[in-house]
């Protein structure tokens, strides 16, 4: 065979085959209505979905990326490695607000993390039918549990083979998902080998054909036969194209010799080490043409699209209504025949009806007939890969415009099989129903949604329609859930910086207005300073970075005035600012201030790539959302300050050198931590102490300049009592008087280990800390596990046992504070087998004398940390070693 996809890249084709079928009997074991899988992408922290069963694409395509740090389940699924449970939209909400607030329904979820050995590679999900408790969902939970191990097993020996291919980089792939009811007929599967054209008929297909298997050639030509004698050569012609490559965009609507329909869905399958595979499934429609018959005469309009967005039927009132001739309505994507139902309100109630069990009702206002041809930009128009797209996308370009899973032409069946456009057909034309007011009711199944459509004139008479009246110049409904506004609040109080401001207003305002260009200016002495840019060409903005107050820019004069500015395309903003440098030649521009509590912040520009006009609830919503960026900016400001400040106070009481010795190498490290606005109050210290060195490493509770004051007074205790020579039991009951005399609120935790470099004899003493590490010369390495008393502070009359330890030459001592083994969900003692299997593997010191090794240790042992997104608590680690003593000189 030549051309196919799989032929060029077998490994994705066996890719997609295994996330299909995982979120298929995901679905089907958890009882859910739609499910799929995230995958890693190849840039670092993103995941892609790469599987969607169940809804359409286009409607989910804010959720098709997401990114690791996220708090969304799918991120705390992957990124930590545990199962979420979500039974219901309240629990939801209580621990995911900010994805609630994007899926305001009522449903339940799953999240399975995939794991193939020590690798997470995914995500597997299931939406289901909300319940009262998690424990309703347990053994749905469990099965769901077992597949994504399978999968995970699978993935792994997929990667062993092919290291670079388990990743997603492009759009998702969207597949309807199992069919739940059996009021559509009767079905049957087949497997069609090309190479050695064998053909496997399952035990139902054979029964839906009348023909058992003794009787039953065994050819595909029988086969074509068998199903629809008339168009034989086309599905022979339609295998062929299949296995190729070129599978149909829609099943083949067939008729059989008695002339019932036959529906025929085709797919390739890839099951290594067999060549590619033809897969597909012959359905005989049960009483579904004698319904549509019947719905064909009822005066209202109703039309019915399966959960992938499909319109598989359509009366001519419904045609008439929405003011499409029926031919251009079955067989094709909603939004494609109908452009003027690309509005948030509208899909936000089918996002509702998809994921809910409850019907929804609405009234939408009918463009005129100039507006429904083209109808306002889908959000993140675009459709996905049709299931049969068989391969993940290769290249890790964001910018590619998905394919549309089904083709604007469809194959000539379908266009066959399409009504006739009949007289009520041409009669919308005629009468458009022009700016009418239409109710529609939206029912949901387990395999379509059945909507209902009629004029909706009368029922603004009616309490419930005045309600519904009130609606913006655009015809959206004022009581539209603005869910966008909502997410980008929720999250704006989750950042603390003003660079993670500036993120979290391009990840959810720009996809919310359909934006593509984003600068945010901040103001500081009277000048704009450029403080976030992204979609502008390269160094565009540069001349305007720190532009005076005075400057005639619409930038500078929004915050000025206080008024924002709107420009439904560049030639309005060149007349109102003659000789203002471009970056585009079409477009519009959004020029918001940037103004909290009456004080001056900055500036926001929003672009778009093609002209736009604002409507007046988005001028409102685009105002009050600046305000919120505003506040959010103000507070980052302040923190980012307060920051700085406990910062530098912590690091002026960390020690700028430790005291030296010519036996002793010693090396310290120190990493804040990036959760919450505080700093901690870890530290270590090395003191001379007697002919000896002092060993010290603490941690006080909590975070902010008192603890980093608290830890100050503690390390300068610690080192005025080690200065004095005193034993190591006595440093620690004196530090605990002061800090219990103190009475701060707060106690600490320390380890104290004094030690002759000499002679390699240590004495130690721990209040409550974690237990020191020593790795001898051969690379064994143990836990010191040393008698100790209980934390500083809480006790004055607390005891402090010490032990008495030998140092070999070449050995390593590594203390540490908790932020270094310790992470939520883990136990502590899982951390300290880590570590400790990490300095077993950093090596012995250098022989030479006076060589410094224990750096470039230090810096292995803090590695993983220092580049973690997220490091909840700061880190503190000392670590020590003898050398050997060098040679006596000639005197």
């Amino acid at each position: 065979m030549t051309g196919s996809v799989e032929d060029a890249h077998p490994t994705a084709g066996r890719l997609t085959a295994l996330l299909i079928d995982a979120s298929t009997e995901a679905i089907s074991a958890a009882g859910g209505h739609a499910g799929g899988v995230y995958l890693r992408s190849r840039t670092p922290g993103l995941l892609r979905l790469a599987v969607l069963s169940g809804l359409p694409g286009p409607l989910f395509r804010p959720w098709w990326r997401l990114h690791a740090d996220r708090p969304f389940p799918v991120a705390d699924a992957y990124r930590l490695g545990v199962q979420v449970v979500l039974p219901n939209a309240t629990e939801t909400m209580r621990r995911y607000p900010q994805f609630a607030a994007g899926l305001p329904f009522q449903f339940g979820s799953l999240y399975v993390p995939v794991v193939g050995g020590s690798t997470t590679y995914g995500v597997l999900t299931v939406l289901r039918p909300a319940v009262t408790d998690a424990a309703e969902v347990l053994a749905e939970h469990d099965r769901v549990v077992r597949l994504a191990q399978e999968l995970g097993a699978a993935l792994r020996g997929l990667e062993v083979a092919n290291p670079d291919q388990v990743a997603w980089d492009g759009e998702p792939v969207c597949l309807r998902p199992p069919t739940a009811s059996t009021s559509l007929g009767r079905a049957g599967r087949f497997t069609w080998d090309p190479e050695t054209a064998a053909i496997t008929l399952d035990e139902d297909l054979h029964t839906l054909l009348g023909m058992p298997p003794s009787e039953f050639p065994g050819t595909v030509e029988a086969f074509a036969e068998a199903v629809a004698p008339t168009d034989a050569h086309r599905i022979l012609a339609t295998l062929r194209d299949t296995a190729v490559g070129r599978p149909p965009a829609l099943p083949l609507y067939l008729r059989a010799e008695d002339g019932a329909l036959r529906l025929l869905d085709l797919w390739n399958a890839y099951e290594p080490p067999a060549s590619p595979a033809v897969r597909g499934v012959v359905v005989a429609p049960g009483p579904g043409p004698t319904a549509d018959s019947a719905a064909d005469l009822l005066p209202d309009g109703v039309f019915c699209v399966d959960r992938l967005g499909l319109v598989v039927y359509a009366n001519p009132r419904a045609a008439q209504l929405l003011g499409r001739p029926r031919a251009e309505l079955v067989g094709r994507d909603l939004w494609e025949s109908v452009p003027w139902l690309r509005r948030p309100d509208f899909e936000d109630h089918l996002r509702a009806a998809l994921l809910t069990p409850d019907p929804v009702h609405f009234h939408l206002v009918r463009p005129s007939a100039g507006e429904s041809e083209t109808g306002p930009p889908a959000q993140g128009a675009g459709s996905p890969r049709s299931a049969r797209d068989a391969e993940p996308p290769q290249s890790t370009q964001d910018a590619v415009p998905p394919r549309s899973a089904q083709n604007t032409n469809p194959p000539q069946s379908a266009q066959n099989t399409r009504p006739e456009p009949s007289a009520q057909d041409a009669d919308s034309a005629q009468r458009p129903y022009e700016g009418d007011w239409l109710a529609l009711s939206v029912h949901p199944g387990p395999d379509r949604l059945t909507c209902t459509v009629r004029p909706a004139s009368r029922v603004k008479d009616s309490p419930e329609g005045q309600e519904n009246a009130e609606l913006s110049e655009t015809g959206m409904s004022a009581l539209a859930p603005l869910y966008r506004p909502i997410a980008l609040a929720i999250a704006l109080t989750e950042a603390g910086t003003a660079r993670q401001v500036s993120a979290v207003v391009m990840r959810e305002l720009l996809p919310a207005f359909g934006g593509r260009r984003l600068a945010i200016y901040l103001l500081q002495e009277r000048h704009l300073h450029l403080e976030w840019e992204t979609g502008f060409p390269k160094g565009f903005l540069t001349p305007f970075d720190g532009v005076d107050l005075s400057t005639h820019l619409p930038g500078v004069e929004t915050l000025t005035t206080g008024r924002p500015l709107f420009f439904d395309s560049m030639e309005q903003l060149t007349a109102a600012y003659p000789g203002i440098p471009l970056d585009a030649t079409e477009g519009a521009r959004a020029f918001l201030p940037l103004i909290a509590s009456g004080r001056a912040v900055g500036s926001c520009i929003l672009g778009f790539d093609r002209p736009r006009s604002f409507s007046t609830e988005e001028r409102t919503v685009l105002t009050a959302l600046a305000g919120l960026i505003a506040h959010a900016m103000e507070k980052a400001q302040r923190y980012e300050s307060e920051t700085a400040l406990a910062r530098g106070l912590q690091q002026a009481l960390l020690p700028r050198r430790l005291a030296a010795h010519p036996q002793l190498e010693t090396t310290g490290r120190y990493l804040p931590g990036t959760a919450g606005m505080e700093v901690g109050g870890d530290w270590y210290d090395v003191v001379e102490s007697g002919d000896g060195l002092a060993l010290v490493i603490g941690d006080v509770q909590g975070h902010g300049v008192q603890a980093a004051a608290t830890m100050g007074q503690l390390r300068s205790a610690v080192r005025a009592f080690a200065l004095g020579d005193r034993p190591p039991d006595e440093v620690m009951s004196s530090t605990n008087h002061l800090l219990t005399d103190l009475d701060p609120g707060l106690f600490a935790s320390c380890c104290y280990i004094r030690l002759d470099p000499a002679t390699g004899v240590a004495r130690a003493a721990r209040a409550g800390h974690p237990p020191p590490l020593l790795r001898s010369p051969d690379g064994r390495t143990r836990v010191l596990d040393l008698p100790g008393g209980v934390v500083l502070g809480v006790d004055p009359r607390a005891r402090y046992p010490v032990t008495e330890l030998q140092m070999e030459p070449g050995a390593i001592l590594a203390l540490y504070t908790d932020g270094l083994v310790e992470r939520p969900g883990s136990d502590i003692d899982e951390g300290i087998t880590a570590l400790r299997v990490a300095l077993a593997k950093a090596g012995a010191p250098a022989a030479r004398p006076g060589g410094r090794f224990l750096a470039g240790v230090a810096d292995k042992l803090t590695a993983t940390a220092r580049h973690a997104l997220d490091r909840p608590d700061d880190i503190a680690l000392l670590l020590a070693t003898r050398r050997t003593a060098p040679p006596p000189g000639p005197n």
